[in-house]
């Protein structure tokens, strides 16, 4: 089962296919992570919501993190996709 799960997903069509769900996947996650850096903001400016201002900005630096890898897959995709394109 894993030996077939594993083909699927180095087959580069398969990966092609994905940039779209890639990007709205980085997107969402880098969103995020400004959300978090704004909440890191006014926390540090009122100290009423909850985590500490150094809490919020370690979310926002996870997120950003979390969401490159999105991105890289995202321009592999791209990349892949130009590829085929050129061959036909």
């Amino acid at each position: 089962m894993a030996k077939g799960f594993m083909e699927k997903r180095n087959d580069p069509k398969w990966l092609a296919t994905t940039a779209g769900l890639q990007s709205t996947w980085g997107a969402s996650l880098w969103i995020l992570g400004f959300i978090f850096a704004i909440l890191g903001i006014i926390a540090d400016a009122t100290g009423t919501l909850g985590l500490t201002m150094m809490a919020w900005f370690m979310l926002a630096i996870v997120f950003h993190l979390a969401g490159l890898s999105y991105w890289l897959g995202w321009a592999l995709a791209v990349h892949l996709k130009s590829k085929e394109a050129k061959k036909e």
